[in-house]
């Protein structure tokens, strides 16, 4: 008998967080995938991961915020993860990009490895590969996984 994975998996962290960014927008599937670098595919199962959950709801449009925030406060650093890497080139992430390097005055920085980055700083792995891409686009989403990393 197989077994049904609902395993949250960092990407769906990174799904939630563009519902959030997008506001009250309207949104489909395919466009998420599409401003995340994902396959639709893989929108659609973290969706059905993230209201098995309870981070979203049934209709898998809404973002339980509640939820959501103690997922954010009290559980993402055991659930994934991160140490500091190796000194690299990237986009600032953590306390190093705004909003937060405006509040914390930190001599070390912190960036998501990026070959065309303008920055230098220890190398954090970001939640899912096309991150970067993404939040070049999206601002609103460049904070919200700033402060997740924070």
């Amino acid at each position: 008998m197989s077994q049904i994975k609902n395993n949250l998996k960092p990407q769906d962290i990174v799904i939630l967080l563009k519902i959030i960014a997008l506001g009250n927008k309207d949104w489909f599937h395919h466009t998420l995938a599409e401003e995340l670098g994902m396959s639709q595919s893989e929108v659609s199962q973290s969706l059905n991961r993230s209201k098995y959950a309870g981070l979203i709801d049934d209709a898998r449009k809404k973002v339980n915020r509640i939820a959501f925030n103690e997922f954010i406060i009290h559980g993402i650093s055991y659930a994934f993860p991160q140490h500091p890497g190796p000194i690299v080139r990237g986009v600032l992430t953590a306390h190093s990009a705004e909003p937060l390097n405006k509040i914390i005055n930190a001599s070390e920085k912190y960036v998501w490895p990026y070959a065309r980055g303008n920055d230098r700083g220890q190398a954090i792995e970001p939640l899912y590969n096309t991150v970067v891409e993404a939040i070049l686009k999206d601002n609103i989403l460049y904070e919200l996984l700033a402060m997740v990393d924070a």
